[in-house]
């Protein structure tokens, strides 16, 4: 059945929930809207300042439609925002050898390192997750550390990570399956493990499954991780599975549409038919995109099959658009993927801004903006930003949960 829709070439328990629900900031766009409300009753000076800044790339949305937006999809961007300073400080000094802490003075020149604003202090960033953060005197000097209830913490993220470990190994396969040379370098593979769940000691272990990845070096010295085998098995795309469950939706989730004139009128339903003709068959991302015509409608169909496939291997169904095209040449992605993904407003959602936005799956999120599937280190994360938010301790409470 799976055959007729697509074109096929050449080939634990949970842990405990958080304690208190992490609440979702205000949508951005929203903070935007209001104040753009505000132009008319502004000095001409301050309106054309304030003017400048909205429609800068840092501020404008990367959907200029106010009525294609989904406010719960913004918000969960605005919620990585405001626990950036957690997540940062968090993989950057579990790094550090123990105690894993480090002098005030040299933290607050690592604002990157740490996700805090540049010119802020690291103290005022930390204070506001007490129960995590804690600062301390050694000697005379003081440092930045980490509480007893986030150090156990931490030793409950390393044993799901330990769990897990095998199903993270079968999504580097298939990512590594969907790239045109079946390798990537380690680089950017460490750089973007947080958003394909990966443990930060990831590249320090490809070397346990010898029977899937070979550790290479380039001619340009970069250490180089390619696949070991092609297992046919996995050359299954997350659509063509859904396929199998849900044919109707899966064909309603794209739309590569057939220009025409007002002169040759269409009904709703010969519009539909006619668009399903040059809509199906897709191309499964798992070919050899090297092997299709450029600017052709099978290409525009891998590249977005591509993007689908890569998103549904995220942790979270989702990616910053720096994180996808990190993966540009591997994957064979070009500069105009954005005119392609808002054209299948089904399948994908735009958030964030011009300059930084991001790119949903559609069908991962129910109505409220929350993950239908959530892995156990997504529940994790949730159960750490609960703490977060919290400013004193539940004696009933005990640090071992």
């Amino acid at each position: 059945m799976a055959r007729r829709l697509f074109s096929a070439a050449g080939a634990l328990v949970p842990p405990v929930p958080a304690p208190a629900p992490a609440p979702v900031p205000a949508s951005s766009s929203a903070a935007a809207e209001a104040a753009a409300s505000l132009l008319p009753l502004l000095p001409c000076k301050r309106r054309k300042k304030l003017l400048k800044k909205l429609n800068s790339p840092r501020i404008a949305p990367i959907e200029p439609e106010a009525d294609r937006r989904v406010p719960a999809l913004d918000a969960v961007l605005d919620r990585d925002a405001a626990f950036r300073f957690l997540s940062r400080a968090r993989s950057f000094m579990a790094s550090l050898p123990p105690p894993h802490r480090i002098p005030l003075a040299e933290a607050g020149k690592l604002y990157r390192e740490l996700g805090f604003p540049r010119g802020r202090s690291v103290s005022r960033a930390a204070a506001r997750h007490p129960l995590l953060f804690t600062r301390t005197t050694v000697g005379s000097v003081p440092h930045l550390a980490f509480t007893p209830l986030m150090c156990s913490l931490l030793e409950e993220e390393r044993r799901v990570h330990e769990e897990l470990l095998p199903a993270r190994v079968l999504a580097v396969r298939k990512l590594l399956m969907l790239t045109a040379h079946r390798r990537l370098p380690l680089a950017k593979l460490h750089h973007c493990r947080a958003v394909l769940g990966l443990p930060d000691d990831f590249r320090d272990r490809v070397r346990d499954f010898p029977d899937d990845f070979r550790v290479a070096v380039d001619p340009d010295g970069l250490h180089v991780l390619e696949l070991a085998r092609w297992d046919p098995a996995l050359a299954v795309s997350a659509l063509e599975h859904d396929f199998m469950v849900d044919e109707r939706r899966v064909r309603r989730t794209f739309r590569f549409s057939v220009p025409h004139r007002r002169s040759m009128p269409l009904d709703g339903e010969e519009a539909e038919r006619l668009d399903a003709a040059t809509t199906f068959p897709l191309v499964s991302p798992y070919t050899n995109g090297a092997l299709l015509r450029p600017w052709t409608p099978e290409a525009e169909k891998y590249r977005v099959g591509v993007v689908h496939e890569f998103l549904s291997l995220t942790l979270e169904k989702r990616a910053l658009i720096h994180h996808v095209f990190e993966f540009k040449e591997e994957l064979g992605l070009t500069r105009h993927m954005y005119q392609s993904l808002r054209k299948q407003t089904r399948a994908f959602y735009l958030a964030g801004t011009e300059m930084n936005w991001a790119v949903f799956l559609r069908d991962a999120y129910d109505d409220d903006g929350v993950l239908r599937d959530k892995d156990p280190l997504v529940l994790f994360n949730e159960k750490l930003q609960g703490y977060a938010c919290m400013t004193e301790m539940d004696p009933r409470r005990s640090i071992a949960e």
